[in-house]
């Protein structure tokens, strides 16, 4: 069975639209109430965006009212950002709770933050039972079988989800394509910071910065991904089905950014970049009111299917690895959890 034919049989039906569902209105007399699950991450910085009384347009239509922290006693960081964000977040009105059930009765939506993504199935589950629409941050799993499993949830339960990283919503990313000295995009490499974490596979923990916007350029239909790993850098080659070739070079050692050469059957350009958070957290607010996702379920699979072979790779000694393949180990392994 193909990748493509896997996504298909894994999410027939999964289009936000025929959830079913009642979504938030387009245009609500008040702003949508919002808890944060996990704020061990993008806590403070985001909420100091949306409940900024400055607030305008997308962003005015959104508050955050309460938030559970969370947090992963095994990663430092987790620790480490609690005890830097709750206390602030509490100044600028969120309530704390102590519990994922007592959160879902105070709010409309939620956003899932935690900055490990191995609790994320289980801490979406209440959310999906409740039927609370659902934004999880990056990434989205532990695992792709967990990524998987979100999704089909998402569909048992009839409620609106997305995910994403920020890096796919800069300028020259998402709209990369608008630019008349490009013409089509022929190819792309792509470069971020690549920080490891051992819980998680590799490009999973920051990766997925440089990974996901190389998506957003080159689009869905990547066939297969070979990896070269040394102690500093990460690179590596995606194959998508019509020959076009993506890479990501995914850095740790020297200078550091994110951004990208785009070629096309016009020119080369530069792409990527970080804008900050502001455009995403606009497409979540607009998701909230609609029910209807900027990136689809099918997208951020093979994204992570891209990561999950990248990995496969590195441990084959930089054999190509199909997406195919380890979307059809990862498929088995969520039918028996």
């Amino acid at each position: 069975m193909c990748f493509r034919s896997i996504c298909t049989s894994i999410l027939a039906g999964l289009c936000v639209s025929t959830f079913g569902v009642s979504v938030l209105a387009d245009e609500p007399a008040v702003p949508i109430k919002t808890g944060i699950i996990g704020m061990d991450a993008h806590a403070l910085p985001w909420t100091k965006i949306i409940n900024n009384p400055k607030a305008t347009g997308e962003l005015a239509d959104m508050t955050i009212v309460a938030g559970y922290p969370g947090g992963s006693p095994d990663i430092p960081q987790s620790i480490e950002l609690l005890k830097r964000n709750v206390e602030p977040c509490r100044e600028l009105g969120v309530e704390i709770v102590d519990s994922i059930d007592e959160l879902l009765k105070k709010v409309d939506a939620v956003l899932l933050l935690s900055l490990d993504g191995r609790p994320h199935l289980e801490q979406a589950r209440p959310v999906f039972a409740a039927g609370k629409p659902i934004f999880i941050d990056k990434p989205i799993a532990g695992s792709l079988a967990d990524a998987i499993k979100i999704f089909q949830l998402a569909k048992e339960h009839n409620v609106p989800c997305f995910s994403s990283s920020s890096l796919r919503f800069a300028k020259r990313a998402i709209g990369i394509g608008d630019d008349p000295k490009l013409g089509e995009v022929r190819g792309c490499d792509m470069y971020s910071p690549c920080a490891l974490e051992p819980h998680h596979p590799d490009f999973f923990w920051y990766g997925i910065h440089g990974v996901e916007p190389l998506f957003a350029i080159m689009g869905t239909g990547c066939k297969s991904v070979a990896r070269v790993h040394t102690e500093g850098t990460d690179v590596a080659v995606g194959v998508w089905n019509d020959g076009r070739v993506g890479t990501f070079r995914g850095i740790r050692d020297g200078r550091r950014g994110y951004g990208a050469t785009v070629f096309g059957s016009k020119g080369i350009v530069p792409g990527g970049g970080f804008d900050g958070y502001e455009p995403l957290i606009v497409e979540i607010v607009k998701f909230f009111k609609t029910g209807k996702p900027p990136v689809s379920a099918e997208e951020t699979l093979e994204i992570f299917a891209f990561m999950e072979a990248a990995d496969q790779s590195k441990r084959q000694g930089g054999r190509p690895v199909t997406l195919e393949s380890v979307m059809e180990k990862a498929r088995q392994a969520a039918a028996v959890k």
